[in-house]
């Protein structure tokens, strides 16, 4: 028969077991970013953007890679830079891989980090400011 206290000392292992296990970045997609952008990444047009195709073609433009780290829904996501550099880089290998360029390089963590510090005050101005010239 199983004791309160084995049963508390066996809930606290798998506490800990599963703390310590880091979430994929696609689990951290469906936790911190499916809830506007939808679980498939399309977005709710036009006030929550898509996250297909397009992010590729940003990669073009180095304040576009800052971009993607600023919006607030990734800066202020409750998960370390180290995950949301990899949340960021599988959404671009996952929806956009056909889009990026040749030559692209994956986010960098330092990359994320200093990005992350800087507050974007208007994301919607930056992106049609940094964006605008560019073809889609």
């Amino acid at each position: 028969m199983l004791s309160i206290r084995n049963f508390s000392v066996i809930i606290l292992l798998l506490a800990f077991s599963a703390a310590s296990q880091a979430a994929t970045p696609r689990t951290n997609y469906l936790l911190y970013c499916s809830g506007c952008h939808l679980v498939n990444g399309e977005g709710n047009h036009p006030n929550v953007p898509t996250l297909h195709g397009e992010l590729g073609r940003m990669m073009t433009v180095p304040a576009m890679r800052d971009y993607l780290v600023q919006v607030p829904g990734a800066a202020q996501a409750p998960i370390d830079d180290e995950e949301l550099t990899a949340v960021i880089n599988w959404v671009l290998e996952q929806w956009n891989s056909d889009t990026l360029p040749e030559n692209f390089n994956a986010l960098t963590l330092d990359e994320v980090s200093a990005a992350r510090k800087e507050i974007l005050a208007d994301p919607l101005r930056y992106r049609i400011e940094n964006w605008k010239d560019y073809p889609h």
